[in-house]
């Protein structure tokens, strides 16, 4: 490892570690625009120069500077300084200045860095110029005068988000940054764009002049829109949540996240559930409280043993299991969370989860998804995959060929061909060293879970320290929900064969509306989505926003997030709406509070309580190995996938131009 000495402070650095990460293992603070952790690197901003001996008597750029052995670096010498109060007076030449209206402000790296390294005037008295802003869809807004030309967005759509749409025209004093032929940019990740643009030229069109950042709350979340359980920040003006921002997590969704879990938060207050509502004759009319509870009770008590509870895709273990002991009370097990009619094997938890980790795929070498457009069901798993892909991986795909945003081999679309792979296909997972097949959640719906995991022996999945069989999920209730015993043996099918005499609706909107006519259908949820319309009684309930509650993801690992808000109107909490009407009925729930709930669900679920993975030893149920049959996508829209993203304008913006290729139409301040 290389010894470097920086300001006088001798420290070892690791081999490859440029200068600027060498300054920063030193405890300095480099500043910087173009250069990005988690981006190549570009050295075209020059504001993170620094005196490096042996070397030319001027500053060099760290960001492109490799460490070396002997080094003598010096952050804070007058030249140092001198240097970079010309960068930043070059910087400013044509930026507008307007940090009053610019959504930036308070939380721009130009205007802190302005302040820390720039000096208090300048030199340059020539007109400023001006660039037109450029159209990049309903996501991303643009104020192209103020950009300074770093390049981030264009290495981030490029190598992250796998859609080099954006790229910088004309040269010099004419050079600007667009999108091709100035359309939207087609990506599910658009968002982040804003997060890694330096200053004000790329905003956030939805919360476009709506808060300040110093008039926010932060709370920290975990994201419900996809199974991923992507670490997220809810920022709050009083009781509403404004924005959602990613959260660092290495693990999970480094600092990314997709643009439905960026742009729902208007959801949060559109088309809510606020009092309870009771049908009569066909027509809903609003009722209190104790008259719904009361209902709820009586149906309760007339149902018996006879009834069962259906666990929606946006749901926390909390919930789940207080619902589970209402039912038990009742002495009823009829329990399911794939409300779509899936039906697969959940006998072994190993067998149906994320085994190689969401960090760990990025680092196989051959990967087959079968039945997966990864790119809508987990895109933070897509750019894993998008990252293995670039270091050259090969990969291939069986299913419906969509753009994953990297380069994928089909092979065709029958479940038949995993029995009989290609000879290139066998070949390749012979000579890799971590091999991987992602299981979606297609090739679930067309019986292909036996005959994946017939392949982990042939392909050689499993070995010391790797475990190449995955399963995608798309609910972030899934995995919980198994662990809680929200699974029938043939699925929701079971359920409607046991004829119950009332189905409790825990959020679940994509049950089939041609199931259960027969039943009393209670629907304790947030939204008036498509489960609300189904109901004969509806009980108002708190979102994931609203409340504490415990999530694992698709790869077992298990999270928490806090209550950012409190339910609008007359909502409850759900397990306190469980609570109520277990007394009602005589079989008092035992637990009083939130914190007794989750001691209780922890000490009968031990794993529930841990943070961090589930220590999941495989274990391959015996299941036939043969399927066939095509294989279709079950999402068929990203941006509109539960109650919460179909309530959202945004979403349905978004929906509308990226997947219907609808053309939008421009406002007057565009």
């Amino acid at each position: 490892m290389p010894k470097v000495t920086v300001d006088g402070v001798e420290l070892e650095v690791p081999q490859g570690a440029t200068v600027l990460q060498a300054c920063e293992l030193a405890g300095k603070e480099i500043p910087r625009f173009c250069y990005h952790e988690r981006l190549s690197i570009a050295g075209n901003c020059r504001m993170c120069l620094v005196e490096v001996a042996p070397g030319p008597p001027k500053p060099q750029a760290s960001c492109a500077l490799p460490a070396a052995d002997g080094q003598t670096i010096k952050t804070d010498t007058p030249m140092v300084k001198k240097a970079r109060e010309g960068v930043m007076e070059f910087l400013l030449i044509n930026h507008p200045l307007d940090c009053p209206i610019c959504d930036q402000g308070g939380e721009c790296d130009l205007q802190d860095q302005a302040m820390a390294y720039g000096r208090g005037y300048t030199r340059f008295d020539e007109n400023k110029r001006a660039i037109d802003d450029k159209y990049m869809g309903p996501v991303i807004k643009t104020s192209m005068t103020r950009c300074i030309q770093c390049t981030r967005c264009i290495r981030f759509s490029s190598e992250v988000a796998g859609v080099p749409e954006i790229g910088m025209l004309y040269r010099g004093e004419d050079s600007q940054i667009t999108s091709y032929l100035e359309r939207a940019i087609d990506s599910e990740l658009s968002g982040n764009l804003a997060d890694v643009c330096p200053v004000g030229a790329l905003l956030q069109k939805p919360q476009i002049f709506e808060m300040r950042p110093w008039e926010l709350r932060r709370v920290p979340a975990i994201d419900v829109m996809d199974a991923v359980g992507s670490n997220i920040r809810l920022d709050l003006r009083q009781r509403q949540v404004m924005r959602i921002l990613p959260r660092i997590n290495e693990d999970v969704n480094e600092e990314w996240i997709s643009d439905k879990t960026r742009h729902h938060a208007d959801a949060l207050v559109r088309n809510r559930l606020d009092r309870p509502w009771v049908r009569e004759n066909g027509k809903l009319r609003a009722a209190s409280w104790s008259d719904a509870l009361d209902l709820f009770a009586k149906q309760l008590k007339k149902a018996g043993a006879n009834v069962a509870a259906i666990a929606g895709d946006l749901l926390d273990a909390e919930t789940m299991y207080a619902a589970k002991k209402l039912l038990a009370g009742q002495g009823s097990t009829l329990l399911e969370g794939r409300q779509t009619g899936l039906s697969y094997d959940t006998s072994s938890l190993s067998a149906v989860s994320f085994n190689s980790t969401i960090a760990g795929i990025e680092y196989a070498d051959a990967i087959l998804l079968v039945g997966s457009h990864i790119r809508w069901e987990a895109p933070l798993v897509a750019t894993r995959i998008r990252k293995a892909a670039r270091k050259g991986a090969a990969i291939y795909g069986i299913g419906p060929e969509a753009d994953l945003g990297f380069k994928v081999q089909w092979l065709g679309n029958d479940s038949k061909l995993l029995g009989k792979l290609p000879t290139d296909v066998t070949n390749a997972f012979g000579a890799a060293a971590k091999p991987a097949v992602v299981v979606g959640p297609g090739a679930l719906a067309a019986g292909a879970l036996g005959a994946a995991l017939a392949l982990v022996q042939p392909l050689g999945l499993i070995k010391d320290g790797w475990n190449g069989f995955n399963v995608v999920h798309t609910a972030a209730s899934r995995m919980a929900g198994l662990i809680l015993g929200y699974a029938q043996k043939g699925g929701i099918a079971d359920i409607e064969a046991a004829n119950p005499g009332l189905v409790l609706l825990l959020g679940a909107d994509e049950v089939a509306p041609d199931r259960f006519k027969s039943a009393f259908k209670v629907y304790v949820g947030h939204h008036g989505d498509k489960g609300a319309k189904l109901a004969d009684l509806i009980l108002p309930a708190a979102s994931y926003a609203e409340k504490h509650g415990t999530y694992v993801n698709l790869e077992g690992r298990v999270q928490r997030g806090e209550r950012a808000a409190f339910p609008p109107g007359e909502a409850k909490e759900d397990w306190a709406i469980f609570r109520a009407v277990s007394q009602l009925i005589g079989q008092d729930l035992p637990f009083d509070s939130f914190d007794q709930l989750r001691a209780q669900m922890v000490a009968e679920h031990p794993e529930l309580g841990r943070d961090g993975l589930i220590d999941l030893p495989w274990s391959a149920p015996v299941l036939a190995g043969t399927a066939g049959g095509e294989i279709r996508y079950p999402i068929s829209d990203f941006y509109l996938t539960n109650a919460i993203a179909r309530s959202s304008p945004t979403m349905h913006r978004c929906s509308e131009e990226l997947v219907h290729g609808h053309a939008a139409t421009l406002e007057a301040a565009e």
